[in-house]
């Protein structure tokens, strides 16, 4: 450490912390988490249509709980990949909120297109509305959560 200029310290911490932002704005949840998701919601929005109302309640309790027990390993966003585990310091302690936060959107959106669709007279209005909010989650997920995550500083 000897013979270091305040300058190549400087540059040094600078490096360093350009490399924790890049690190922190990968910080997310895998594309198949977002995928697998949306085809929860598409089975969900089916069923709404086409099963009886204990049924939906059950199932929609069951996708609850599956969601429940995935997201409690991945919800964080500090495991992307297996080969990293970024520390919450780093990964910001807002992401879980954020996700919360974009699934009652989601639901909210679901439930007000499947109204206007409803309203508009068209076939399986829960199914239509799912299909429509899970392509949402399948191709927007990650850049939806990055930009929460943004909004909330995490």
């Amino acid at each position: 450490m000897d013979g270091i200029t305040p300058d190549q310290a400087r540059a040094a911490l600078d490096a360093a912390g350009r490399a924790r932002r890049q690190v922190a704005e990968e910080v997310g949840l895998p594309r198949g988490y977002w995928w697998g998701m949306g085809c929860g919601w598409v089975f969900l929005g089916v069923i709404g249509d086409f099963g009886p109302g204990w049924l939906t309640a059950v199932a929609t309790l069951a996708f609850g709980a599956g969601h429940s027990a995935l997201a409690s390993r991945l919800l964080d966003g500090r495991h992307r990949t297996g080969r990293v585990q970024v520390s919450t310091e780093v990964a910001g302690r807002h992401t879980p909120l954020v996700v919360i936060t974009m699934l009652l959107i989601l639901a909210a959106l679901t439930a007000v297109a499947a109204l206007l669709l409803h309203a508009d007279g068209a076939g399986h209005p829960r199914t239509w509305s799912a299909v429509l909010i899970a392509a949402v989650i399948g191709f927007g997920g990650p850049e939806t959560l990055r930009m929460g995550r943004r909004w909330v500083r995490a």
